[in-house]
């Protein structure tokens, strides 16, 4: 690793792929390429009995099971030309480059395959900045092991490796996410003063999220950052984004409060005291 000292205007943006960058899991885009029937259920299956790093269930079907067993390193590829990317994620990577004066270096992290993220992103993101499952091949082009598996505490494992090359503080870090394979992440980043971002209302990471931005367009994560680390407020961001060509049409800050309310057993119901209000 280098020994570069820190500069004040470095920070390191991690985001996820699946449903993050894209509109769709690569696994479904897999099954549906292949005609592999129930993959949903597949995958839900093995959620359930937690054998795998949740996120690591696509690569666990890779190696195991016999209808994915047929998968190649061409069809992995074919299917990153199949996968439905969000608007303005070139745009993105050119705004991070100098961003008020900070300079974000983009990397993805996410347990779908390797050759899935580099053919989606092709003439975007460089493949030295893409952090997926790698897997090793037989001679015979069949999945043989897996190198490494960015999903749960492996995401954990490359933002420490990346942050610590460059050098970046760990209040430098911003990470994007949308499901659940990104809670360790999402937790290590916070209690390390970073920035999380989740993409979903996946009631798992939202709650655990610094903020939570719901779009189609991948500039919609610059909005957060723009806020937490620049300081800038609506009037400058709007101003910011109109210079680039896009009004902000909607910008909607919603609070949800989850509450689930459970009948209480017949019976006779407990004494009571109500406090006074002072």
């Amino acid at each position: 690793m280098g020994n570069a000292k820190e500069t004040t205007s470095g920070y390191l943006l991690i985001s996820d792929f699946d449903q993050t960058l894209s509109f769709h899991d690569s696994g479904i885009v897999l099954s549906d390429m292949l005609g592999i029937p129930n993959f949903l259920e597949r995958i839900d299956g093995l959620s359930k009995i937690h054998l795998v790093q949740q996120g690591g269930e696509l690569a666990y079907l890779l190696l195991h099971d016999p209808d994915f067993r047929r998968v190649r390193r061409e069809h992995l590829y074919e299917v990153g030309k199949r996968i439905r990317l969000k608007a303005n994620i070139s745009l993105l990577m050119k705004l991070l480059e100098d961003l008020d004066g900070r300079q974000f270096s983009f990397y993805v992290a996410s347990a779908a395959p390797e050759e899935v993220i580099q053919s989606a992103l092709e003439g975007i993101v460089a493949p030295d900045h893409i952090f997926g499952t790698r897997f090793r091949y037989a001679e015979s082009g069949e999945i043989e092991s897996i190198v490494r598996l960015p999903a749960g505490y492996g995401k954990v494992a490359v933002l420490e490796e990346l942050r610590a090359s460059m050098p970046i503080s760990h209040h430098k870090v911003v990470y994007v996410g949308d499901g659940s394979s990104d809670v360790h992440v999402m937790l290590h980043v916070n209690r390390l003063d970073g920035l999380t971002i989740a993409v979903s209302e996946n009631p798992y990471i939202t709650q655990i999220a610094t903020r939570t931005i719901l779009s189609d367009d991948a500039l919609s994560v610059l909005i957060p950052i723009m806020e937490e680390v620049l300081g800038w407020n609506s009037a400058r961001i709007r101003f910011f984004l109109e210079a680039q060509g896009f009004a902000l049409q909607e910008w909607s800050k919603i609070r949800t409060d989850s509450i689930t309310l459970c009948p209480i057993p017949p019976g006779p119901m407990p004494a009571v005291t109500i406090p006074e209000i002072q």
